[in-house]
């Protein structure tokens, strides 16, 4: 184990200098001109594998985005860890409202900023090095296969149907996911699970033409006006969602639960002061750390219509548009909320005004036990470089194919992640720092270790 921390530390800005050629790629999943992007960053991930020592590599074609695959494989008898990663990222827009450029990586403060240092690039990229580490110290405890996939950030639509395909070639005895954020690096924490997703988009149309506001307005219904008001029927004076059945599958966290998040260290007025508000929002009842982690919640991505273009145009549009998310906790199903949502929407909206309503994607919600071996293995590996036990604590987060990884490959997941929640994931200006670059490649060594010893006994 010194010899590994000797190694990383030998090789530290190499580290660095690779993670910045992949954050260069500007691998953004959900627009079509990235395309040949895609390609070249799947191709790059490839090479990193074969570079850190993985005998067997592969890209996987799909009706997107390529999927990468590597393995290790050094003794059958050994236990096996899947990785898995993704390597597109989010838009980066707002553009304007970036310090520098969003692939162009810059480091200050001690900071990666970039889009992908740590969503998931930075993330995943901890687990090549760490298996370099391993192969360059002659210590490989288990067998290692990387699954890393390019369609994460749009809801790893072609995913399932390569998992369901290839159940072979990803048998393994974990998952290990670093995609996941800590409490602090003085307050290190476990995500013991993640929150599912539904995710629509909605149309709502008037007349026929976008129409003169001062011969129409007011004799006929605005949809922008109309789906504002819809929007913000989805709430109460409570902040609780208003859609009939909402809550009905939510399994309640118990007071046990409820008491070990409290143990979390939170400081409310450093938490407004980091967002740049005044006062907190959400659901009576329950506490900022429950509202993020515990509870389901609905939320409006982004809302459009008529002109907003330089200057004024006097017009009443024809159509509306709105995003709408929703985060579930268990047992809460992404097809039944979102057909809840669909029907809702379509049931208040006025006769003045027709609603169309697609799904863009959805993932269910996922728990970790804290009693299996993944779990402990975690837990031990963090306090040995870190000198503290974890808290386990819930993501506010979604990862989709979590649940479908399970039902496919009877697997039981790890997070294992070394973000934090101030590192602007989605936004302008995401960020990694350095210090938790290096700790994620110095403890996940040690998760192999104790992973393999626990299964031994």
């Amino acid at each position: 184990m010194n010899a590994w921390k000797e190694y990383q530390d030998q090789h530290k800005d190499r580290f660095l200098n690779e993670l910045l050629e992949l954050l260069r790629i500007p691998s953004v999943s959900a627009r079509s001109e990235h395309k040949a992007e895609m390609v070249k960053c799947a191709e790059a991930v490839r090479n990193s594998l074969i570079a850190a020592g993985a005998t067997k590599t592969s890209i996987y074609e799909t009706p997107g985005h390529p999927i990468v695959y590597g393995e290790l494989i050094t003794d059958p008898s050994k236990p096996t860890v899947l990785v898995y990663g993704h390597y597109d990222v989010q838009p980066p827009d707002p553009l304007e409202l970036w310090n520098s450029g969003p692939f162009e990586p810059v480091i200050k403060d001690g900071k990666i900023y970039a889009r992908g240092a740590c969503d998931d690039k930075g993330q995943f990229y901890m687990h090549v090095k760490a298996m370099e580490t391993m192969v360059a110290g002659g210590e490989m405890p288990t067998n290692i296969k990387f699954l890393i996939e390019g369609e994460e950030e749009v809801g790893s639509p072609n995913l399932a149907d390569f998992v369901k395909a290839n159940k072979g070639l990803l048998d393994a005895d974990v998952i290990l996911i670093s995609d996941t954020a800590m409490i602090s690096m003085d307050t290190p924490s476990i995500d013991i699970g993640v929150r599912g997703l539904s995710y629509i988009e909605v149309e709502v149309t008037g007349a026929n033409r976008d129409l003169h506001s001062g011969v129409y307005g007011g004799a006929v219904a605005n949809p922008i006006t109309i789906l504002a008001q819809m929007i913000a029927s989805l709430h109460d004076e409570n902040n609780h969602v208003t859609i009939p059945g909402f809550y009905d599958d939510v399994v309640e966290a118990t007071p046990e639960e409820r008491e070990l998040m409290a143990k979390a260290p939170f400081n409310e007025e450093d938490f407004k002061k980091d967002l740049g508000v005044k006062a907190l929002w959400g659901e009576k009842g329950y506490t900022t750390n429950e509202r993020t982690g515990i509870r389901p919640t609905l939320e409006l991505n982004g809302i459009w219509g008529g002109y907003t273009g330089e200057g004024a145009k006097t017009v009443l549009p024809s159509k509306a548009y709105a995003k709408i998310s929703c985060r579930l906790v268990p047992d809460q199903q992404s097809d039944k909320i979102t057909k809840l949502l669909i029907d809702h929407l379509l049931s208040i909206a006025p006769d003045n005004v027709s609603v169309k309503a697609s799904l863009h994607h959805g993932g269910e919600p996922y728990m970790t036990p804290i009693d299996s071996d993944g779990y402990k293995a975690a837990a031990m590996a963090i306090e040995a470089t870190f000198g503290k036990k974890p808290i386990p604590v819930r993501g506010g987060g979604s990862i989709p194919i979590c649940a479908l990884f399970e039902k496919e490959l009877g697997l039981k997941i790890v997070f294992m992640g070394f973000g934090l929640d101030s590192d602007n994931l989605h936004s302008p200006n995401e960020k990694y720092d350095l210090v938790n670059y290096y700790k994620g490649i110095e403890t996940i060594p040690y998760f192999h270790t104790y992973f393999a010893e626990l299964l031994e006994h």
